[in-house]
């Protein structure tokens, strides 16, 4: 992008222009006692050498890993590069939410095929056009499902769903009149014992990962039959997108809500964002779904048209009949999403899947046969938990200082798990990486 600054000429003429002497002028209508008239304590102008060499400076105490195994929500892939080109097409880059959709036909397509494909992907019947991210597409479930069960009040959330979504979730009931309770994990899978115990006709909703913060599948026919009988909504909440090209799809099992993070189709992890979380649900349910829909139809001349088929927000409707205060789309996020998914196509995207699950499944049982380390039999996608005889902060600093980003330590989010550690594979790590990994491993320990 070109720097073009504004000389005391520009400057100038631009005030006078619109009648002001100088530019304190037009922020009169501001109370004087509400004006920062103090100096702004920020450092001093660099000029453009001086800049890239600060940054230099700050890029250089960045660390380099060799090799990552990171996940818990965020997970590197690789993507082709046609994302990166077609999403930074200036008609695409600029698009935003299509308020007038007689104009906004390439938004209303591509966030209507992201729709399409994640209604495959979930197996239920519609989708909306995304949502901020996988936390608030919890929370906004299990505000959902209580307006479909209105006379229900609790709601049961799984140990095994992340940390922080539960902590979003939590902070999106705190004022209602919902009481949300922890279902515990027997191991790293929700205790079907203890949710059987828990599930009474006050329950609306049950929500589960699937799969699980700790990697690991959860039975999730087995959970959406014992809730269905108590009459009550289960809602799986997938933080690993790319599971759902390999495992059965949540709409098939019985859930009734597939929501969670799209985040690992074309979109880089980005230091923490922005995410892309997606909502899907049966056709029956719709109208109770938060954000909007956008459809397909045909206008006067037969030609087909996409239109703005649901406003259920605030925006759109009275307050006080409003689903959600949901005010955007992750539209570029979801746009780099139908991208790739259209890039790869339904073999590629079950290969990429494929691939993964065989990667996971090859570290787990090189790291099962190190002493010092216990591995479960759970079954996982891409990632799973390992024990071990120390504490993983200990072994991970370790693994740091050998140049690899070994996983993450759950005792960050829970004590009692301070020796265990999660750890994510995905194509992006080689053979030669996993070997390396099980060889650091055995030496730390």
């Amino acid at each position: 992008m070109k720097y073009l600054p504004l000389s005391p000429k520009d400057k100038s003429e631009m005030l006078e222009f619109i009648g002001v002497s100088n530019i304190d002028d037009l922020f009169t209508s501001i109370p004087k006692s509400l004006r920062f008239d103090d100096a702004l304590h920020v450092p001093k102008a660099k000029s453009e050498m001086e800049i890239r060499a600060h940054f230099e400076e700050l890029a250089q105490q960045n660390t380099s890993f060799r090799a990552r195994f990171m996940g818990g929500g965020a997970y590197a892939h690789f993507w082709p590069v046609v994302v990166d080109t077609l999403s930074q097409r200036q008609e695409f880059l600029t698009s935003y939410t299509p308020y007038q959709p007689e104009i906004s036909q390439g938004t209303l397509q591509y966030l209507f095929e992201f729709q399409t494909m994640m209604c495959v992907l979930t197996g239920l019947d519609v989708s909306n056009a995304s949502m901020y991210d996988g936390a608030t597409a919890t929370a906004e479930a299990v505000l959902m499902a209580s307006r479909l069960k209105r006379k229900r009040s609790r709601v049961l959330v799984s140990e095994g769903v992340h940390p922080y979504y539960r902590q979003v979730v939590a902070t999106y009931l705190s004022n209602l009149d919902l009481t949300l309770e922890t279902i515990p994990c027997l191991g790293h899978l929700t205790d079907l014992n203890a949710l059987e115990t828990s599930l009474g006709n006050d329950v609306c909703a049950v929500v589960v990962g699937y799969p699980n913060f700790f990697g690991a599948v959860e039975p999730l026919q087995k959970i959406a039959e014992m809730t269905r009988a108590q009459g009550a909504m289960t809602a799986a909440v997938t933080m690993e997108a790319l599971s759902l090209a390999l495992l059965k799809s949540p709409g098939s099992q019985g859930a009734d809500l597939s929501v969670g993070e799209a985040q690992s189709f074309g979109n880089p992890t980005n230091f923490g964002g922005p995410h892309l979380g997606f909502f899907t649900c049966r056709d029956d349910d719709k109208r109770q779904m938060p954000g909007r829909i956008c459809g397909q139809t045909v206008d006067r001349n037969g030609v087909r048209a996409y239109v703005l088929t649901l406003n259920a927000r605030e925006q759109h409707i009275r307050r006080a009949k409003a689903t959600s205060n949901i005010c955007s789309n992750e539209g570029l996020c979801a746009l780099r999403a139908t991208i790739y998914l259209t890039a790869m196509g339904k073999y590629g995207l079950r290969e990429l899947a494929v691939q993964n699950h065989a990667k996971a499944m090859f570290l787990k049982r090189q790291l099962g046969n190190i002493n010092g380390i216990f591995v479960t039999e759970d079954p996982i996608f891409n990632e799973f938990t390992i024990k071990l005889d120390r504490p993983a902060s200990a072994v991970l600093d370790a693994l740091e200082k050998r140049g690899i980003q070994g996983g993450v330590d759950l005792g960050r989010f829970d004590s009692t798990r301070d020796n265990e550690m999660l750890i994510a594979v995905t194509e992006l790590n080689t053979r030669a990486q996993l070997d390396a990994y099980c060889q650091a491993m055995e030496a730390v320990l």
